[in-house]
C-alpha cells in the first residue's frame, strides 16, 4: 500500500483504533450477546427511532415521508450494526458451512442465471447497493465459484483502508484501490473479465464525481457508469444483485442481466431502476446514511459537480 503525506488526524487514528478493535474483539463474544450489544448501540444512535435526520431524510424518498416511522428508522440502524457485528466476526466464521446457510436465500433460478453467464466465458459483473450484508454475499461466492475481484475507497488514514483490505482478502476476495493502487482499476478489472472472471462492484454511490445522471426514486442523482462500461468494452455480463436480512438468514437476488447494447446512460439508469425495486421491498437494509440525491448535497459539493440551483 502506497503511504500517505499527511499525518492522520486524532479522530481518523481513534476511528482506525475503533475497526480494528471490533474484528479483534468480536469474533471472541457469542454471537447472541454481540448482537444484543449491537442492536443496543443502534437503538441509541437512532435516537430510539427519532433520527439520524439523513437517514430519515433517505427513507422518505422510498417509502415516502409520512411512511418514515420510528420503528422503520429504528429497525434500519439495528440492519445497519448487524452488518457490523457480522463483518466483525466473517473472518474466523467463513467457510463452506456458513456458505451453505447463506445459499439457502438464494433461488435455484438466480444462481443457474449467475452460473450461465460464467459459462459464457466474457466474465461477469455484478453491481449491487449498500443493503443487507454483501460482504456475506461475496464469502458465498468465493466458496461456491471461487474468487473475485472488487474495488475498496481508499480511507482515512492508510491504517483503516489497510484493514477494510486485509478483511476483504481474508474472505479470498481480490480488492483494488479506487485511487493510488499500482495501476487503474478500471484496466485491471477489464483484464479480469476478459478472462472470463468475475467483477463485484458497489454501484449507487458516485464517489468520483465522473458518473451519469439518473432519476431514482423520482428525483436526480448521479452513479458510476464503471460497471456499464466493463460491459460494454469487455462484453461481460452486467447483472444487478440485492442482498437483505431475514430472521437469522439473508436473502440473495440475482437478476437478468442488462442489455449492453443500448447507450451507456440507460444502462446506469436501468441499474438504479433495479435498486429502486429491490430496496422498496426492503428499505430498512439499505445503509445509505450520507447524502445522495443532488438536493441534499452542500453548496460547495454542488458548484464542484457543476450543478445550477
Amino acid at each position: 500500500m502506497t503511504e500517505t503525506s499527511a499525518r492522520p488526524s486524532l479522530s481518523e487514528q481513534l476511528s482506525s483504533l475503533a475497526y480494528r478493535a471490533g474484528w479483534s474483539v468480536v469474533r471472541r463474544i457469542p454471537e447472541p450477546v454481540a448482537a444484543r450489544v449491537f442492536d443496543t448501540i443502534a437503538d441509541i444512535a437512532s435516537g430510539h427511532g427519532t433520527g439520524p435526520e439523513q437517514l430519515r431524510a433517505n427513507l422518505g424518498r422510498v417509502v415516502g415521508d409520512a411512511n418514515v416511522t420510528r420503528e422503520l428508522v429504528r429497525d434500519s440502524m439495528r440492519s445497519y450494526m448487524r452488518y457490523w457485528s457480522e463483518a466483525f466476526r466473517l473472518p474466523s466464521i467463513a467457510g463452506p458451512e456458513l456458505a451453505a446457510r447463506v445459499k439457502t436465500g438464494l433461488s435455484d433460478a438466480d444462481m443457474e442465471r449467475y452460473a450461465a453467464a460464467r459459462e459464457r466465458g466474457k466474465g461477469v459483473v455484478l453491481v449491487l447497493p449498500h443493503s443487507g450484508n454483501w460482504d456475506m454475499a461475496g464469502m458465498w461466492l468465493v466458496n461456491t465459484f471461487g474468487q473475485f475481484t472488487t474495488v475498496a475507497e481508499r480511507l482515512k488514514p492508510e491504517s483503516l483502508f489497510d484493514a477494510f483490505v486485509d478483511f476483504r482478502e481474508s474472505l479470498g476476495f481480490e480488492v483494488l484501490a479506487l485511487s493510488g493502487g499500482e495501476e487503474p482499476p478500471f484496466g485491471h478489472m477489464k483484464k479480469v473479465l476478459e478472462a472470463g472472471g468475475t467483477v463485484c462492484l458497489l454501484g449507487e454511490r458516485d464517489l468520483s464525481g465522473n458518473g451519469v445522471e439518473v432519476d431514482f426514486f423520482g428525483e436526480r442523482t448521479s452513479m458510476p457508469a464503471g460497471p456499464s462500461r466493463l460491459a460494454q468494452e469487455t462484453g461481460a455480463a452486467l447483472m444487478p444483485v440485492h442482498c437483505w436480512f431475514t430472521d437469522g438468514g439473508w436473502g440473495l437476488a440475482i437478476q437478468e442481466e442488462i442489455d449492453s447494447s443500448q447507450p451507456l446512460g440507460d444502462m446506469v439508469q436501468q441499474q438504479a431502476d433495479a435498486f429502486a425495486r429491490n430496496i422498496a421491498a426492503h428499505p430498512a437494509d439499505w445503509h445509505m446514511l450520507q447524502p445522495l440525491w443532488f438536493g441534499d448535497l452542500s453548496e460547495k459539493r454542488r458548484h464542484r459537480l457543476g450543478l445550477e440551483d
